[in-house]
């Protein structure tokens, strides 16, 4: 019973720490910032979303659930409810003032103290490191203001530009899971890269 007693305080004490941080804002460069997605971005948001369809579609499930600007409303409502719930956030990838992608935390695992990143950049903003560099922020976040252990990125086994952010940050690849999503018509086996808080190399990396 001690051990719970003590197991409770701590989930509760890394609860009240994340709340206790405002609305999330990262200036990365002075071209780049990331901050909350918010009702007012729900337009800018579907525009990315629906210029980049075709090319977001060959990876990621969920687009063909994303047709109109009240779909992308939807999501904007859901993520901001997930930050409400301290159970991850959301956020825009702003480049020179225009969104250029989304990266967020799925969920947040207290007890274990884990979670993992998901993210995804418009066609037109590739190669310019913005999702390198958002992906090593949320990592810096995870593990020195919220004190998280462990921080998972899963990325389809043929999707070559996804895994090679995980790789380029120096997480280790764990292992393979077989049919692991289903992509509209097939499923894809995804790879499953870690990172702990004691293997982590910080900002500089």
């Amino acid at each position: 019973m001690e051990f719970l007693k003590i197991l409770l305080e701590l989930f509760s004490n890394i609860k009240r720490r994340f709340k206790s941080v405002g609305r999330p804002h990262f200036q990365i460069d002075e071209d780049t910032e990331l901050h909350l997605l918010e009702e007012q971005h729900a337009e800018e948001l579907f525009a990315l979303t629906d210029q980049n369809r075709q090319y977001l579609r060959e990876w990621l499930p969920w687009l063909d659930n994303n047709v109109s600007l009240d779909d992308t409303e939807d999501f904007v409502r859901d993520s901001l409810e997930q930050f409400r719930n301290n159970n991850g956030f959301q956020l825009g990838i702003w480049f020179q003032g225009s969104l250029a992608g989304v990266i967020g935390y799925h969920k947040i695992d207290w007890v274990n103290r884990a979670t993992s990143i998901g993210y995804w950049l418009g066609a037109s903003f590739q190669g310019k490191g913005l999702m390198t560099r958002a992906c090593r922020t949320l990592i810096n976040y995870a593990f020195n203001d919220l004190r998280l252990n462990r921080v998972e990125i899963r990325c389809a086994v043929k999707n070559g530009k996804s895994r090679a952010i995980p790789l380029r940050l120096g997480f280790k690849e764990e292992g393979l899971i077989r049919q692991s999503e289903w992509l509209y018509d097939h499923f894809v086996d995804h790879v499953v890269y870690g990172m702990l808080k004691n293997e982590w190399q910080g900002p500089d990396k």
